[in-house]
């Protein structure tokens, strides 16, 4: 009985580093995307949301691998060598997730920095745009405050 808990924990495991995998090729796209010189905010979006699915998809699996794991944690911890090498397959997984994850955290952390400074540069574009429609709009109201004078010849 115990096996197969150790099976399904170890399945849950692949499943996890598969997931992170994704996120991973997602992270690639949208590094891509913010590095280019027009961004595509549909395309970034679209990122977001993929995502997203494997973020929740990673909860799910991190919630089960508890519960399955407190289930069987008692008889494992008895009975540890009969089943080491099912346990040393997990270890092996854990390390392998734990290093994408430190890995995504980094890629996450560059893309946010590529995503702040596209927003500066909107923000600063943005300003020059209100100062140049300020300057018209000052000139447009200068021109038509302004009284004509004329100089007229009165001979004839």
């Amino acid at each position: 009985m115990l096996n197969s808990y150790l099976s399904i924990l170890e399945e849950s495991l692949e499943k996890k580093l598969a997931a992170l995998k994704h996120i991973e090729e997602i992270n690639s796209v949208q590094t891509q995307t913010l590095k280019r010189e027009e961004l595509d905010m549909e395309a970034f979006d679209r990122t977001v949301d993929e995502k997203d699915i494997y973020v929740e998809e990673l909860n799910k699996l991190d919630e089960g691998f508890e519960v399955l794991y407190d289930r069987v944690k008692e008889e494992l911890l008895v009975d540890k060598s009969k089943y080491a090498v099912q346990i040393r397959r997990m270890q092996e997984l854990i390390s392998e997730i734990t290093d994408k994850s430190v890995s995504i955290q980094a890629e996450e952390s560059r893309n946010k920095a590529l995503l702040e400074s596209y927003f500066a540069r909107q923000r600063q574009d943005l300003g020059k745009v209100r100062k140049s429609s300020k300057a018209a709009y000052g000139y447009y109201q200068n021109m038509n405050n302004k009284t004509d004078s004329f100089f007229l010849d009165k001979k004839k």
